[in-house]
């Protein structure tokens, strides 16, 4: 039985407590839609919080509060209303499937993405990957986080193998090549932080055509 990888304590910790940023939290929350455990564990993390918050003194909220709150409410409706999510994807794990998403694009041989309508913070927002059987990304680094969920398939790096449901987390220290070693393609979903840097002379010849 292959090891399961999963996020980091840190990681889960901050989720659970709100803290991470929308496009990690979209990944993070499709990890725990297939990781029944991590997601329970979670959950009785957000317990110990809310019976914290009960015994917090309450402060004074300001005389507009609840207009605001209701304004909000009534934008929110109206956007939802005239811009229905399409997402031709039932497959997805259903924290996905809330979201809209972008055609299909061709990154490279055997690759393709395709973006998720998700909630954006600064350069870092949420894409879908696939690449074919037996394909590998050029060597990479990265300009910023680079968390990843296999939705389907699996791949590996030089010290790792990633199934369906295991999770990724790399960042500009990280210098690796995922090949997928499945029989099907590799389904994964990424939150990702500026773009991707490629190794070596061949990768900064053609870093400029690799946009993801």
């Amino acid at each position: 039985m292959k090891p399961q990888r999963n996020p980091s304590e840190e990681r889960l910790l901050a989720y659970a407590a709100g803290t991470l940023s929308p496009p990690e939290a979209v990944v993070m929350a499709a990890h725990l839609a297939m990781r029944p455990a991590n997601d329970a564990w979670v959950r009785d993390l957000q317990s110990v919080g809310g019976e914290f918050l009960n015994e917090t003194l309450p402060s004074p909220l300001s005389n507009d509060a609840l207009a605001l709150a209701m304004a909000r409410i009534e934008t929110d409706t109206g956007k939802a209303n005239h811009s229905a999510p399409l997402n031709d994807m039932p497959e997805l794990p259903e924290p996905l499937r809330r979201y809209a998403l972008g055609p299909w694009r061709w990154v490279g041989p055997g690759m393709r993405v395709r973006d998720v309508h998700a909630p954006r913070d600064g350069d870092c927002r949420v894409i879908l990957l696939k690449i074919e059987s037996g394909r590998e990304t050029p060597k990479h680094t990265h300009g910023g986080v680079e968390l990843t969920c296999v939705i389907s398939g699996a791949y590996a790096t030089e010290t790792e193998r990633f199934d369906v449901g295991d999770f990724e987390e790399a960042d500009p220290e990280v210098l690796h090549q995922p090949r997928v070693v499945s029989d099907e393609p590799c389904l994964c979903v990424v939150a990702l932080d500026g773009q991707i840097q490629l190794d070596g002379w061949v990768g900064k010849l053609i870093q400029p055509f690799v946009r993801l």
